[in-house]
Order: structure tokens, then sequence, then C-alpha cells
């Protein structure tokens, strides 16, 4: 828990952050993370390339491309350090952050961490690195001279954004899930402060802070579990948070579309502030477009539009230059940065930072899979990727027609038909009925007539339909971090215990996606007891066995998403022994049984498929 301070001690700590604000004049690079950052002589840019797997360097002098280098699989943040010219960056699934000389292209030293790193900064004399890992919920503090880590200090659940305040006094730290924000002491490394989002805020990837104002902007989206349609169900907003105790909200909610008297916009990326404070950048990801927001200092408004920009596909950084005169946002599936003029908000220059590293048919499908336009969606809030943002779920259970829904995770999906909880799918084309239907209202990818779900196939008919089940099916593994040293003694009683015909529980988890879900097969569903806890199903409450690779990272569990930790699905959800035989199992055994499930997948389980003769879905 958060220590609570008396109003009179904070009131203290906060004038004096206030006052510190007020001199910081500038915000320096690296104060906030992004997927680009420019050093703080101006001169140079990098930024991530995620499907490619490299980070570019950019000369700003002349906008031309100096080197791109390799760094591993899906790197996320980068971060000058200090005033110098290196970079710290993120590798999200190699678990690791890489030390790159931007000035030769040389790779300097690798920190491994124990999971998915994503935000990065530098402090102002690049004496310390820190970094966001989504999993297990930390901060970790590295000196980039020794290439060590220095602490490990708690930040929450599934933490993302990361900024420092201009006095460096202070970390900020936005999660992932719940758009919630915490402060984190750097002399303690202790929570001391958070502003909680609300039950509906989600998807908050970055955070910046003003940099003459206590004021903090996140930007996420609103996932309305009880709506199922395109009006009501997502919309973009920005929270603006007050980093001083006040009698009124210290956290203001803004939507970020149609109420700034522009066309409606999707699933907000990032954002960056100007070095005077005056304006506010946001791109969106999903309608390929930038808001120029002038900031208002008044307590009250605190933003209105400026300007409306369109921009390229997939947009998902923006960084201003630390003279102000510039802006650059990064176009993630045209692979290209674009620079503009931030007075007169006209285009100077479109650099192009890496080739097109992804086949066609996957090129193609994962831009109708980001994109919240035409022909996906007819109301512009919505994509497939407001759920499953880079095959990962939303944390979310949703009331849909059929019933409460949890979001589950994409990876392995080629391998598992048919889909949805309900198996009501038995192939990745059936979708057209979402894109045409209440939720996306969209044109549809296929002319013509569309067969049933579980009837004849809709595979062939459309380029375009094929290629989004292409994308779809192509998320696969990475190992879980509690497996990195192979099983643990309690993960192996867990797994003997898994695999018992005491528990059953591989009679209907086996093979190597621990689902008897599984392409070619005929459908099989089971009642596990879960199906009349929620009246408004109309499905059930037989169920799509859901493979347990990933586990760990994926709650809330079950179809309705009641079973917020493992524990909870071995226990209090397992009434009458209908999800494996476990009620005679002690604590302990129960711990053994959680840590082996934590564990998956401790070995990839295509090679396993492929030994065995399962069968991808051929797209």
């Amino acid at each position: 828990m958060i220590a609570h301070q008396s109003s009179a001690r904070l009131f203290v700590v906060l004038t004096g952050l206030v006052l510190i604000i007020g001199l910081a004049g500038t915000v320096d690079a690296g104060s906030s993370n992004s997927l680009m950052d420019i050093s703080a002589d101006g001169t140079l840019l990098a930024c991530s390339n995620r499907d490619s797997g490299t980070v570019t360097f950019v000369d700003l002098s002349t906008n031309q491309v100096l080197r791109e280098i390799k760094v591993g699989h899906k790197p996320e943040g980068v971060s000058f350090i200090g005033t110098s010219h290196e970079i710290a960056v993120a590798i999200y699934e190699d678990d690791v952050v890489v030390f790159l000389d931007g000035d030769s292209g040389n790779i300097r030293g690798k920190v491994p961490v124990f999971d998915e790193p994503y935000g990065i900064i530098s402090t102002k004399d690049g004496s310390r690195i820190y970094v966001t890992l989504e999993y297990p919920g930390q901060v970790v503090e590295i000196d980039p001279q020794s290439a060590k880590i220095t602490r490990e200090l708690p930040a929450g659940s599934f933490p993302r954004g990361i900024a420092i305040a201009p006095d460096e006094k202070r970390l900020l730290i936005s999660e992932y899930l719940t758009a919630t924000v915490r402060s984190i002491d750097r002399t303690s490394g202790k929570l001391v402060d958070e502003w909680p989002g609300s039950s509906t805020d989600n998807l908050a990837r970055q955070l910046v802070i003003h940099p003459t104002r206590p004021k903090a902007y996140v930007t996420f989206i609103r996932s309305k579990v009880t709506a199922h349609q395109g009006t009501g169900s997502i919309f973009p907003y920005v929270a603006i948070t007050d980093l001083v105790d006040s009698e009124d909200s210290r956290r203001k909610r803004m939507p970020l579309d149609s109420v700034f008297g522009t066309q409606v916009t999707a699933n907000p990326w990032e954002t960056d502030i100007s070095p005077d404070g005056k304006h506010l950048f946001v791109v969106f990801s999903g309608t390929d477009d930038v808001f120029v927001c002038n900031t208002i200092d008044d307590d009250y408004r605190e933003l209105s539009l400026a300007r409306y920009i369109a921009t390229g596909r997939n947009p998902r950084a923006v960084r201003v230059s630390p003279d102000g005169k510039r802006f650059f946002v990064y176009n993630a599936l045209d692979f290209e940065v674009v620079a503009f003029d931030a007075k007169s908000l006209q285009q100077t220059g479109r650099i192009s930072v890496t080739k097109n590293p992804l086949p066609e048919e996957i090129h193609l499908g994962k831009v109708l899979f980001y994109t919240a336009l035409q022909p996906m969606t007819a109301r512009r809030w919505i994509s497939c990727s407001s759920c499953h943002p880079d095959g990962q779920p939303d944390g979310r259970t949703w009331h849909n027609p059929e019933g409460l829904r949890q979001t589950p995770p994409l990876q392995g999906l080629a391998f598992t038909h048919p889909q949805h909880w309900s198996a009501d799918r038995n192939e990745t084309q059936d979708f057209e009925h979402t894109i045409r239907g209440p939720l996306m209202g969209g044109q549809g990818l296929l002319k013509g007539s569309l067969n049933k779900p579980l009837g004849e196939t809709n595979k062939g008919l459309s380029r375009s339909l094929d290629a989004l089940a292409a994308y779809t099916n192509s998320h696969s593994f990475t190992l879980s971090p509690h497996a990195n040293q192979g099983l643990s003694e309690d993960a192996e009683r867990g797994r003997t215990l898994f695999f018992s015909k005491q528990t059953k529980c591989a009679e209907c988890h086996t093979g190597p996606f621990f689902t008897d879900s599984q392409s070619g097969r005929p459908s099989v569903r089971h009642d596990v007891g879960t199906g009349n806890a929620d009246e408004s199903e109309v499905m059930g409450p037989a169920y799509d066995t859901p493979m347990l690779l990933g586990l760990y990272r994926s709650a809330p569990y079950l179809h309705h998403g009641v079973a917020a930790t493992l524990q909870d699905v071995l226990t209090t959800q397992n009434a009458g022994d209908k999800h494996g035989t476990t009620s005679h199992l002690s604590a302990d055994q129960i711990e053994d049984l959680t840590a082996f499930l934590k564990a998956l997948p401790y070995e990839l389980p295509e090679p396993q498929a492929a030994a065995a003769g399962i069968v991808k879905v051929a797209n």
C-alpha cells in the first residue's frame, strides 16, 4: 500500500515541487518515455522499429538516416543518456536493455531484466536510467556506466509510462491497463502518491509533465465494457493530473474527439509537450492523425484544439525538438518519420527509417487490424487493436451480446481453432461478421454475401479478409520469465500434480498448447460450472478450452473474468471440482500448481506442435 501523508506535509513537499518546476524552464530530452527521442543538442533523432528489431539514427540537420542497428526482438522505448549521443533501448521481447553509441553505431553493453521492459528515461546528467517492467510491475534503476542494475522499485501493476520531474526528485509512472498514475520518490524508492484512473480507463502507454506547471498528461482509451456497439464502447481520452494537493479533483478526464469540434479520433498512442509548455501533441494510431492542442492555464478548461493534421499509417510516437521549432511523428506501418514545422504545422520532410520487414499479406492485415477507418469501421472510434494491441489482451471482461467475455491473447490462435469462448467461429475470416456488425459497423472486406460462422468457408473469398486473418494468426510466444532457469522445485511439483490422474487437469488442457481445442479437429466444449454465474449468458454453459500459455500475465481468468488470480481459478471458482479436481489439495499444493501454471510456456510450443502433427491454420 502507498503510504499516506498528512495534508500539511504533502502541501509543503508539492509546493516545493511547484517552485522547482517553475524554475525548470524547458523539457530536457529523455524526461518522458517514447518510441523516439532527440538528443539534448537537437542534432540526432533515434527511433525504435518494433517489426524490424532495429534502432535508427537520423541526422536532423539533413533529415538523413545515419545508421540502422539490429538490437533484438520488439524494441520499444528509447532514451538518449544525459547530454550524450548514447542511447538506451528497452527490448520488450528479449527482456534486455541495450546501450548504443549514436555516433559510431556500436553496442556498448546489455543489461538483462526480469520481463517486458517498455518505457525508458535518463536523468539530465546521464548518471541513471529508469525502465518500466510491465511484468512484474517494477521500475529498475540502472547505472549506464557500469551497465548494472542498482535498484528494483515497486511500481504498481503493468507500468508502461514513465517521466521524471524537472527537479528529478520524483518519478511518475502510468499503468497500462488502468491509466493510474503513481509517484515514486527517487531517494527512498517508495511509492508516495497516486492518482487513480476511472474503472473504464485503459491502455495508457506514456505520460508527459508540463515544464513550468504542476501538471502531467496521460492519454488512454475509455473501454466501457457494458456497451457492445461502436457508438459507446471505446473513446480516446486524456487525463490532466494535478501534481498538487487541492480541494478540487486532482485528475481531470477529457475526451479527445468531437468535443474539440473535429472529426472522431481513435487509439491515442503517445503525446509530447512543447518546451515552452504551450502546446500538447497527440498521435492517434487508429485514425492516422495528430492533434496539436493549446494548453490553457486556468485549471479548468486545460486544453483547446489548435490544429488537426492527417499523417501516415499507425502513428505511434511524437517528439518535439529541444528548441521547440519542429516536431516529429513516427508512422509505424509506413516505416517512416515525418518532420513538421511547429509554427506553420506544415510537413518539412519524410524520412524512411527502415525497410518494411513484413510479408505483403501480413503487412496488409496489420494495417487493417490497427485502422479505425473504413472498410473496417464506420464510426472511427474502434479498431481490432483497441482490445488486442500487438496481440495482447486489454485486461477487460466485456458485456457482449452472448454474455460476459474476457479478452484473450492472440498468441497461438492459428493452432487453437475454433475461436471465441463459445467456439462459434471456426476460422478467423468469420470475424467479417464483427466488422459488419453493430460493434464496428464497417463496410467489410468481402464483396457480396457472407457465409455463416461454422458454415461454408469464407476463406479465399477476399484478399483483404485473408490478410487480416493471416496477421491475426501470426502471433507467437515467448518463454515465461518464471521459467528462465527451467522449472523451479515448486513448479516441478506443480507439474506432477497437473498431469496426475488425481487432478485430471491434463484431460482437457493437453498437448503443447495445453488445450483440446485444435485446428482441424471437431469442436469440444466443456461445462466447468461457471456458465450459470452470468445471468446475461445466452450461449453457455459449455465453453471452449482456453490454452494456458502466458497465464502469468493475462488475468483476470475464466470466460467471465471472475477469477482475479490463478489461486481463485483452483479454489473459490471451482465449486464441485468441475474445473479439475482440486478441492482436496492443500494450500501448499495449490501454490505448487500455481507456480507451474505461471511457468507456462517453459518451452516453445510450435516445435512440439510440428512434431505432434498439429497443423497451423493456412490462411
